[in-house]
């Protein structure tokens, strides 16, 4: 077995074993679960209270910039820590491709900021 192999094989077992247990479990809830739809059943629940839905609601775009924000930022995290843990072997290559990455989330950050996205009141 090459190296690559064994060194990929118990992760893609992984995956398999989870695909598994999810195709399991969605054909399961499927096909042997009750399926007795009544008007009342269809009916949206909240709560307890009757719901009129969200058809009048219009969410703000500074509700999705700022989700946005969240995730970029949150990637950037996630991204930056092993390269953190790993910078002396990685060297001037290394340095250099996360020095584009953070130029990019910067240059993000300057459009969102230019937009307003950051501002909270309004």
């Amino acid at each position: 077995m090459s190296e690559l192999v064994q060194v990929y094989l118990p992760m893609f077992l992984v995956f398999a074993v989870g695909a598994a247990i999810v195709a399991v479990f969605w054909l399961g809830g499927h096909y042997l679960g009750p399926k007795n739809p009544n008007p009342e059943k269809l009916q949206p629940y909240e709560c307890g209270n009757d719901s009129d839905g969200a058809r009048g609601v219009r969410m703000s775009v500074k509700f999705y910039l700022t989700a946005i924000l969240f995730v970029v930022f949150d990637i950037e995290a996630v991204f930056i820590y092993p390269w953190a843990v790993l910078f002396k072997g990685l060297g001037w290559t290394g340095f250099l491709t996360m020095l584009a990455f953070i130029a990019a989330l910067l240059v993000a950050l300057a459009y969102c900021w230019k937009k307003g996205a950051l501002e909270w009141e309004s």
